[in-house]
């Protein structure tokens, strides 16, 4: 009886999803990077330093085989499209070794960026972006360390009701140790709920993404006149030095009013 149960409710679920006329579209086309624009910390717009984003074999590659040392060329590559109310999904794996000159932290770290400010906004030396952050981390073969974290840079966010300053809150994913590939889905809400899964299972929910004034950055997108409240922006795949892979790259735009 639960099997039926459980059946009947994903049909349910497909059903609705028909209805609404909501399909999943792949946005990377697995040829160029068409559809996507680039950001690297020092360089100007769409200047794709080193050939860090590439395309390999059909995937969304960032590497480092051309650097000497990394040099802060901390990097975004952005889909060309605001969203608001979305499910992103996509597989990652990290390969190779950290470039030389990276910060410790960086290993085996990078992330899926959104409700961004417009990458032709972005101040040319400006390393951080101003965002939420799906944080993705492997491990290091020995300690734990989950994935499909949220981190935020500039922002903060609410759980439970509470404001949540602190700068990364850890999800309850398993560690993944290997390159084995690992499936990441974000659901978001506008302002209203964000829901990140691992492998298909909900590891971390949260709320009312917010710009946090006591950031130069985020401060001066409020003086522009942003809103403090986050409910829009664009995605974005990070460069943080350690070579990463990204496949499947799918987009369901969810048909819901802003509340």
């Amino acid at each position: 009886m639960k099997f039926i149960c459980t059946v009947w409710v994903y049909l349910l679920s497909v059903c609705s999803v028909l209805a609404q006329g909501q399909t999943w579209e792949t946005i990377f086309n697995g040829k160029d990077l068409t559809g996507w624009t680039i950001k690297i910390s020092g360089q100007e717009l769409n200047d794709n330093y080193k050939n860090t984003f590439r395309v390999v074999d059909g995937k969304l590659v960032v590497s480092y085989d051309e650097y000497v040392t990394f040099d802060e060329k901390f990097g975004h590559i952005f889909y060309d499209e605001k969203l608001s109310h979305f499910k992103l999904r996509l597989e990652y794996r990290f390969i190779g070794d950290q470039v030389a000159g990276a910060p410790e932290w960086a290993y085996k770290n990078s992330g899926v960026k959104f409700h961004s400010q417009p990458p032709e906004d972005i101040p040319k030396d400006q390393r951080l972006l101003v965002a939420i952050e799906a944080q993705l981390l492997g491990g290091n073969g020995t300690d734990p360390r989950p994935t499909g974290n949220v981190c935020t840079a500039g922002t903060h966010i609410e759980m439970n009701g509470e404001l949540i300053t602190e700068h990364c809150i850890n999800s309850t994913s398993e560690t993944f140790h290997d390159d084995q590939w690992v499936s990441l889905e974000i659901e978001v809400h506008g302002n209203d709920q964000i829901i990140h899964r691992i492998n298909g299972r909900t590891v971390l929910e949260y709320s009312h993404p917010q710009l946090d004034d006591s950031d130069p950055f985020s401060a001066h997108l409020l003086e522009q006149g942003i809103p403090r409240m986050l409910k829009e922006g664009y995605i974005a795949l990070q460069a943080e030095s350690h070579p990463v892979e990204f496949r499947n790259i799918q987009l369901l735009r969810l048909q819901e009013a802003d509340q």
